[in-house]
């Protein structure tokens, strides 16, 4: 019933002609970024939240946090522990964080032990806690080594 039929008649090849070399596929264009999802100032979120994208918080969150990306803007607020690849800090944190790069901005504010493989800090940010660094990955995935302790 429908039928594409092509604009230009196909043309017979003949063994004389040389036959175009063929290409290469070409690859699939890259993912479109996905937006961060967003929790505005004035919005009160309780419960945890939990994904693999990006999260900029404005308003408050009471409870835990486990995402790809957080950005906390400087008049967000989170109570509770938060867990990330990145974090990018301007606001109030009261509660652990790890991640594997921290940027603690001039306006950050951090209650709370900080775990991190990278971490960054602006003059201005307070931070009232311990700062343990996480042990990078081992080339090749080896275990990682392990103290060795000498009796005497």
């Amino acid at each position: 019933m429908f039928e594409k039929t092509p604009k230009t008649p196909a043309r017979p090849v003949t063994l004389d002609e040389p036959t175009p070399a063929r290409t290469a596929p070409t690859p699939a264009p890259a993912a479109k970024p996905r937006p961060a999802s967003l929790i505005a100032e004035g919005m009160c979120i309780q419960g945890n939240l939990a994904g693999e994208a990006e999260l900029q918080i404005d308003g408050l969150v009471r409870g835990d946090i486990r995402v790809g990306k957080l950005c906390l803007g400087p008049k967000g607020r989170i109570e509770g522990s938060v867990v990330a690849v990145v974090a990018e800090i301007r606001g109030h944190v009261k509660g652990p964080l790890k991640a594997r790069q921290v940027r603690l901005f001039g306006t950050a504010h951090i209650e709370g032990d900080i775990a991190h493989e990278q971490l960054a800090m602006e003059t201005g940010a307070v931070f009232e806690g311990r700062s343990v660094r996480l042990a990078q990955p081992a080339q090749g995935d080896a275990p990682a080594a392990k103290p060795v302790s000498s009796a005497a």
